[in-house]
């Protein structure tokens, strides 16, 4: 059966149930490779049309009146199903609604195959960003004419299924086999497709591609890792920076040189050739990625000694990958080398994938799909980066059994070692003049004995400003009921089967008793489980109780101190109790893998790493609990430590922290303090011109760093417009929902001159959600989109790509968006900050850091709270300008920047700006003429 029959319906709504109609039919036969039919109609659904349908289809009721029915138009559809596979993007929606219509029509429903492009172009394109049908056409470069018309979505999908189709058939025979298997388990009817490709793939003599076969998995071919290493150079930093600036000025019409960059590279050489510790503020435009990858590639190659650079954000990383390393590349006269690096968990283990793929009969549809997608990623990936594919949330817990895990993976006696992605960085990191990585590997490098990056002296900290959080987050513990549970799942010891059942089988099969052990794990296991839930339950009771205000994202925190309340006490025990028991089952899973140990010589190799598997997460079992030990009964001077709980979620989702209060001593005797020179970089280091505030945060100031500060050459006296409404009251002095009536009234007026375009940041989760609903409401008859963070699902990278792909857009978000999203140009033309951005005063770790300060006789406002808000809004002001052309104005909907005295601070932190006062209406007008 050769014979592909497209189908795309526009409809009245989403439910044939809730008597929806079809509206229009779009459809499209394939055959032999070719479209050879066509046929579309609009179809009569004999009532009127919803308006959003209407809007999103830009069908009317006019066009659908002189239409057929359904019935009239059924044996067209069904002369061309006929002997066919039905196939559609998102195949159950339109199968259903045609199954219901036909019925209706007196017509029997269609019982053939199917086929879905949605889940066929998972498999195939592992890597795309999204599976929406506009998206695919995008990224395939397939001209799609108008979407959400039933005639151009069928065609499109068409197009879709042909370049699919094409793709599976140029897959290697061993990976189209593997599919075969899977294929039982999907939804589409894929089995006699791939049948068919691989007994006519058989007969003839498979091309050499790109790929090599393994142990029966075949792979992309990797470059191969020189180990030669690369003779030192003895290149003059003057020289070199004299050619960069010319090849540049070739390179680019136009080019001028800007002095800031110029500058900034000379002091970074400096600092690096004279091991010193190097501060510098970099204001948007100055190009502060090349003012630091040039110097720093002309050190390395120098010294012979890598360079590495860190950032906060994947962007980042992925700009200067991406763009900036491939310009340096073209520009210098020298060859280099760069490579990333990741945390060990990004990557793919091949040992533990091929295990996996080995077992699918106890495997749900998102693990099957999740393994289909990598054998095509494996095809494709150089890396074996995670970040690279888009999984299911499904596909995301699989991933857990197959990334690369220290206690686990693949050691230097697994046949897969030579071709295995972790340990292949590490090789190309050591070659490496530029190595790329991010804050939170930097930390992990230093308080792990593992050591991911190879020996370094001089560093760049790029992002630098989040420096101090990242690394109170690491040097910091967490736990939680379901990272405690995974790893008991993980283990097979909640079921009894899994690894820890594969291990009684090993020790079966060598004759060795393990029914005792057994009796005995599987009463300690019921017994922790049980008493797991209820410490979790009694936490979060406790603080529903005691806590009544949600955090920034949603949550309920309290803070632990030594408090002898009853209700804390009975927590306290049942955390000794657990403990306790927990002591006893380490020893007996002891046991079992000192029988192990004794018996290595007889194990396959598979046993033996199923053994490791066995061990690995056994430890990392331990380090759960031992958390909850350290948490909850143990005391120590320099950490905070709290509980979160999320009051919707279920009675067990409570979370326990602990952060260092303070972290720059850490940072001064761990890090700086063994580092020759490190370049601490970011458009916002400074507080009142002066970089006091960072040095004491990061413990810097007993190394007397060099400090630069460049500003950014753009004119923000012409492109900026900073705009502070008069008539919008404190947040004190209304209740909550008059405070959310007003601002997203005024939040409305604007939008309607900004035609959307629009990022408003909020201080609270809380707040946003409240001004989202209001915002839904007043928006009805607006052509505007309403996005909203943590209420519109997808991370941020999701949410700003969906904000710049609709026109009108207004997009909230909380603190974690006035950083890392870069929307330039005409996407972006107004930033409203609802409240200057003060840390919560509930917040533990700035609670914790304050009370010091005061015992200390600080004033933790002006040393702490203040420098902290005035960074974070010079952060999210960043937002706003990016280019040359950019132009914007922000909103300050908080009156304290003009009534207070400290309020001027965050003005005087800001470029030149032009600073407006006057009512929501007046500012409106005002900027109505400007933009």
């Amino acid at each position: 059966m050769n014979r592909y029959t497209i189908i795309d319906f526009e409809t009245t709504g989403n439910s044939p149930k809730n008597g929806d109609r079809i509206i229009q039919i779009g459809l499209a036969v394939v055959e032999d490779g070719m479209i050879i039919d066509r046929y579309a109609t609009f179809v009569n659904p004999e009532k009127s049309l919803p308006l959003f349908i209407q809007q999103l289809t830009g069908i009317s009721d006019d066009d659908l009146e002189d239409a057929p029915l359904f019935e009239e138009v059924a044996p067209e559809l069904l002369r061309r199903l006929d002997g066919a596979y039905f196939v559609a993007h998102n195949v159950r929606f339109d199968l259903n609604f045609m199954n219901a219509q036909l019925d209706a029509s007196g017509y029997d429903p269609f019982i053939g195959p199917t086929i879905d492009t949605v889940e066929l172009a998972r498999i195939l394109l592992p890597t795309a960003e999204a599976y929406k049908l506009s998206s695919l056409a995008e990224y395939l470069e397939i001209q799609h004419v108008n979407p959400h018309q039933a005639d151009s979505d069928a065609e499109v999908t068409a197009e879709l299924l042909l370049f699919l189709f094409d793709k599976l058939y140029g897959l290697p025979l061993v990976t189209l086999e593997q599919l075969e298997g899977l294929s039982t388990r999907l939804y589409s009817d894929l089995e006699m497709v791939l049948n068919e490709m691989i007994q006519d793939k058989k007969k003839r003599i498979e091309p050499e591609g790109n790929f090599e076969v393994f142990r029966d998995i075949a792979l992309k071919l990797q470059e191969q890792v020189s180990e030669v290493e690369t003779p030192h150079q003895s290149i003059q930093f003057d020289t070199a920076q004299k050619q960069f600036e010319e090849q540049m000025a070739e390179t680019i019409p136009n080019f001028e040189v800007r002095a800031g960059q110029s500058d900034m590279m000379k002091q970074v050489a400096h600092a690096f050739e004279t091991n010193q510790h190097i501060l510098i503020e970099a204001g948007t435009g100055i190009g502060k990625s090349l003012g630091y990858l040039m110097p720093g590639v002309v050190h390395a190659k120098n010294s012979g000694k890598p360079v590495v650079v860190s950032t906060h954000t994947i962007q980042l990383q992925e700009q200067l990958l991406q763009r900036d390393l491939p310009f340096l590349r073209d520009i210098l006269p020298f060859p280099f080398n760069a490579t990333i690096i990741k945390g060990r968990s990004h990557y793919l283990d091949l040992t533990r994938f091929e295990q996996q793929l080995l077992n699918v009969e106890e495997d749900n549809y998102d693990t099957i799909l999740t393994k289909a997608q990598i054998l095509i990623w494996l095809l494709e990936t150089d890396y074996g980066d995670v970040e690279e594919l888009n999984l299911s949330s499904g596909g995301k817990i699989f991933w857990h059994q197959v990334k690369s895990d220290a206690t686990v993976s693949a050691n230097h006696r697994s046949p897969w070692f030579s071709r295995d992605f972790y340990h292949r960085r590490k090789r190309f990191a050591m070659n490496a003049d530029l190595i790329i990585t991010n804050h939170a590997l930097l930390f992990s490098d230093l308080i792990n004995e593992h050591q991911l990056l190879p020996a370094y002296q001089q560093a760049v900290i790029d992002e630098a400003h989040h420096l101090e959080d990242i690394a109170t987050e690491f040097f910091g513990i967490k736990t939680d009921y379901f990272s405690i549970l995974q790893g008991f799942v993980r283990m097979g010891l909640k079921d009894g089967d899994g690894i820890y059942g594969k291990v009684l089988s090993i020790l079966k099969s060598l004759e060795v008793e393990v029914e005792d052990s057994k009796h005995e794990i599987d009463a300690y296991v019921k017994t922790i489980l049980g008493d797991v839930d209820e410490l979790f339950r009694m936490l979060h009771r406790y603080v529903q109780k005691n806590i009544h205000r949600s955090n920034e994202v949603g949550r309920l925190s309290y803070r632990i101190t030594n408090e002898g309340s009853r209700a804390w006490e009975a927590i306290q025990e049942a955390a000794h109790r657990l403990v306790f028991y927990l002591k006893d089952l380490d020893k007996s899973l002891k046991k079992l893998e000192k029988e192990l140990d004794l018996k290595e010589d007889e194990l396959t190799r598979e046993q033996i790493n199923t053994t490791a598997d066995f061990k690995g997460i056994h430890a990392s079992v331990l380090e759960e609990l031992s958390k909850v030990d350290y948490l909850l009964l143990s005391e120590s001077e320099n950490d905070v430590k709290w509980v979160e709980i999320d009051p919707k979620g279920s009675l067990n989702s409570a979370f326990l922290f602990s952060r260092p209060v303070e972290v720059g001593s850490l940072l001064s005797s761990d890090y700086f303090g063994k580092k020759k020179s490190i370049l601490l970089t970011s458009a916002t280091l400074t507080v009142k011109n002066s970089f006091d505030y960072m040095m004491k945060r990061l413990g810097l100031e007993e190394f007397g760093p060099l400090i630069y500060q460049y500003h950014s050459p753009f004119d923000y006296s012409e492109q900026a417009r900073l705009m502070i409404p008069t008539d919008l009251p404190m947040i004190k002095d209304v209740s909550d929902l008059q405070f959310v009536e007003h601002i997203t009234d005024a939040i409305l007026q604007i939008a309607r001159v900004t035609r959307g375009r629009m990022l408003v940041l909020f201080t609270s989760y809380d707040m946003l959600k409240k001004a989202h609903h209001r915002m839904k409401e007043l928006i009805v008859h607006d052509e505007l989109t309403l996005i909203s963070q943590g209420v519109d699902s997808g991370s941020r990278v999701r949410l700003t790509k969906n904000f710049k792909e609709s026109e009108d857009a207004i997009l909230f978000g909380t603190s974690s968006f006035w950083e890392g999203v870069d929307i330039p140009g005409e996407d972006l033309s107004c930033l409203i900050i609802v409240r200057l951005p003060f840390s919560p005063p509930d917040n533990p770790v700035f609670q914790a850091r304050s009370e010091q300060l005061k015992s200390v006789g600080g004033n933790p406002f002006m040393e702490l709270s203040l420098p902290e808000a005035i960074i974070r809004f010079k952060q999210g002001f960043g937002r706003l300008v990016r280019s040359q052309r950019d132009r914007g104005a922000v909103f300050v909907f908080d009156r304290r920047i003009i009534s207070t005295r400290y309020g001027r601070l965050f003005i005087k932190s800001l470029p030149d700006v032009p600073l407006i006062k006057g009512t929501t209406e007046e500012l409106v007008n005002e900027l109505d003429l400007w933009l």
